[in-house]
């Protein structure tokens, strides 16, 4: 029988994963912000993926397997906006300004054309950057996500919001939103809950209280019911992949179906015992359908 200690969930993560080693960098855009960023290179040529936040995340907030899977045939580019974590400035209370920030930040990287993957209040910036500067948006993939407009989505439920929307959340109420109630996707929730803390050195700034109050805010205008919006998304002309758990308390399921009818060329993927995390639980399935959509050669006015 083999003998010695047992390596951990967090250390096997630590000693593996290339997300979890990046270096936190920063650049400053035009608008004079300073953004901290974690890049992870390569030399694959091609459209850089760049990944969009969710509600009070920063750049430690991201699940390493997913990045790392993301990574393995791409370079990609997580980042904090405005205001959030390490990068400068105020957080603005609207995805406007959000996304107007962040059109910034790929310009300040010298990029011409990103894809853009977008989680939560980071995909409806993503949206907006894709109304806002199509030409520098290839293709653009919505996690947990809903259109501008939709009714129901001014503010989050009272159950989620008190479990998220606290000073001091835990770990129980991240599981409780983020994942589904079944034993398998609890357990998945804490496996990925100890790999995304299983950095300890050159951590991210956390992200403040007056980001979260500006961030609800903006999630909170941009649910505003106005059907008239919801026709904004017929103009968007380029390919993209509309995703969620099939439990989602914070960002239902019904509204990347809504999504998913409003684009002209959208596909849909609900991944099945899962909520709000779902891209963290079945993040190397998550990951292989983002890049078999990416990597699709067909162009969008094709079928399939």
């Amino acid at each position: 029988m083999a003998t010695g200690t047992t390596e951990s969930t967090a250390d096997t993560s630590r000693r593996n994963s290339r997300y979890m080693a990046l270096p936190n960098r920063t650049v400053t855009g035009a608008n004079a912000v300073e953004y901290a960023y974690r890049d992870t290179g390569g030399s694959f040529g091609g459209v850089p993926l760049v990944l969009l936040q969710h509600f009070r995340g920063n750049l430690d907030n991201w699940d390493p397997a997913l990045v790392d899977a993301l990574a393995s045939a791409r370079r990609v580019i997580a980042f904090d906006n405005t205001g959030v974590g390490g990068s400068s400035g105020g957080t603005p209370n609207t995805v406007e300004q959000m996304a107007a920030d962040a059109i910034a930040f790929v310009g300040a990287l010298g990029l011409d054309q990103v894809d853009v993957l977008g989680f939560s209040i980071g995909s409806f910036v993503a949206q907006q950057i894709a109304l806002t500067r199509p030409s520098i948006v290839r293709r653009l993939v919505l996690a947990s996500s809903a259109p501008q407009g939709a009714a129901g989505m001014h503010g989050w439920a009272p159950e989620v919001i008190g479990a998220i929307g606290t000073p001091d959340t835990g770990a129980q109420e991240v599981l409780d939103v983020f994942y589904a109630p079944s034993p398998a996707s609890q357990q998945a929730g804490q496996q990925a809950l100890q790999r995304i803390f299983a950095r300890t050195t050159d951590r991210d700034t956390p992200t403040s209280w007056a980001t979260r109050e500006a961030q609800y805010d903006a999630v909170c205008t941009w649910g505003i019911p106005d059907h008239g919006l919801l026709q904004r998304l017929g103009c968007l002309e380029l390919p993209v992949f509309v995703a969620n758990g099939d439990s989602d308390p914070m960002i239902l399921p019904h509204y990347s179906y809504l999504l998913a009818g409003l684009i002209p060329q959208a596909r849909l993927k609900i991944y099945p015992d899962s909520a709000h995390g779902f891209l963290f639980q079945h993040h190397a399935e998550f990951a292989a359908d983002v890049e078999a959509f990416l990597a699709d050669p067909r162009q969008p006015d094709q079928p399939g």
